[in-house]
């Protein structure tokens, strides 16, 4: 499957006008601040609002094209739709509200149960078959939804932030089931987030919006790397580096640990690093932090109020300076100097993907 995507939509406060293309088999996020435009993408490609200029075509197939006046209606694009809210019918059980895709399709209501059984205990709630929306968890109602969206085996997955309602224990299981999934279909995916740990989970691409156009786009450590706006600074500025926790260490593939928060759970993780907890020195420092690594200065983007140092080591990482901390080191690229990390400035996110 191959999405093209041009969606221009105008909008109360701006103009949406991006461009998406998402290859065969491929995950893309789009990041972005709320407002930005982002589920308005959701829903054009979706068809649940035409497009007011561009194109949307998947596998060569124009799905809205106000030039030519094609629009193909919502239940004949074969997209499957996972919201952050859900939008599981109330009065529907699980397995009828993941059957009702197949139905609406002219499948028999006798195949659509069994197919909808089936999903449901792909998405581990076999046994929540005949409950209802108002009494399953969040966590719950949302692989219904997975299981709702995927049941129609659709050539494109669209996710509106779907782990965002979700708490933290959960997310990370929902997230588990999303990387499965993906990985077990050959639908591509359009993945609408605000987690970088999403992205790096989920997705091969990042594109971020903000003020309805592209700004940024590539592989999440090149977005991460070279932020382009204050907005991806903050946001996907954050290191990431993903290993497994044993007793108080995260180990990454290529063997550096990371001495992390005593009660971090042992298991496959994410460490998060914020740029400003990265303390560079001159000298091999001395004192409590438990991480320290010798590492080279690889580029400085130096900003009226901080400074970027993008690093190169055991592993890769991005510190923040303020001006003045800037100063008195007096960094050039090629440098060799010493970064810090206490171990209590580790952020952890189980990272049940793999």
């Amino acid at each position: 499957m191959s999405l093209h995507a041009r969606v221009v939509a105008e909008l109360p406060d701006f103009r949406l006008d991006v461009d998406v293309d998402i290859e065969d088999g491929e995950t893309v996020a789009v990041l972005g601040p709320n407002g930005a435009g982002k589920s308005t993408l959701v829903k054009a490609i979706a068809g649940l609002r035409p497009l007011d200029e561009g194109v949307i075509r998947v596998d060569g197939i124009v799905f809205d094209d106000p030039d030519t006046g094609v629009f193909v209606a919502p239940e004949r694009r074969n997209i499957g739709v996972v919201f952050q809210d859900h939008r599981l019918f109330p009065q529907l059980d699980a397995v009828d509200n993941v059957a009702f895709g197949l139905r609406a399709r002219g499948m028999s209501r006798t195949e659509a149960r069994r197919l909808a059984l089936a999903w449901l205990d792909r998405v581990h709630l076999g046994d929540h078959a005949d409950q209802r929306p108002d009494t399953l968890s969040g966590g719950q109602a949302q692989r219904v939804a997975l299981a709702r969206a995927l049941a129609g085996e659709p050539r494109l997955l669209l996710l509106d932030e779907p782990l965002a309602a979700l708490d933290a224990a959960t997310r990370a299981e929902v997230r588990r089931d999303l990387r499965t999934h993906l990985g077990g279909t050959k639908a591509s995916a359009l993945l609408i987030t605000h987690d970088p740990v999403d992205a790096y989970a989920l997705a091969d691409r990042v594109v971020v919006i903000e003020h309805g156009l592209v700004t940024q786009s590539g592989g999440l450590s090149e977005v991460t790397t070279h932020p382009k706006s204050r907005y991806v600074a903050d946001l996907v500025g954050t290191n990431l580096v993903p290993g497994t926790i044993d007793a108080g260490v995260l180990r990454t593939g290529n063997d550096v640990g990371i001495a992390v928060p005593a009660d971090s759970p042992n298991g496959p993780a994410f460490a998060s690093i914020r740029p400003g907890s990265v303390t560079l020195h001159r000298t091999e420092p001395e004192g409590s932090a438990r991480n320290v690594w010798s590492v080279e200065v690889v580029e400085l983007d130096v900003r009226a109020d901080r400074i970027r140092v993008r690093l190169d080591g055991p592993i890769g990482l991005v510190a923040e300076l303020t001006p003045s901390g800037h100063e008195a080191l007096a960094l050039r690229p090629g440098d060799r100097v010493w970064a810090s990390v206490k171990a209590s400035e580790v952020g952890i996110s189980e990272d049940f993907s793999r």
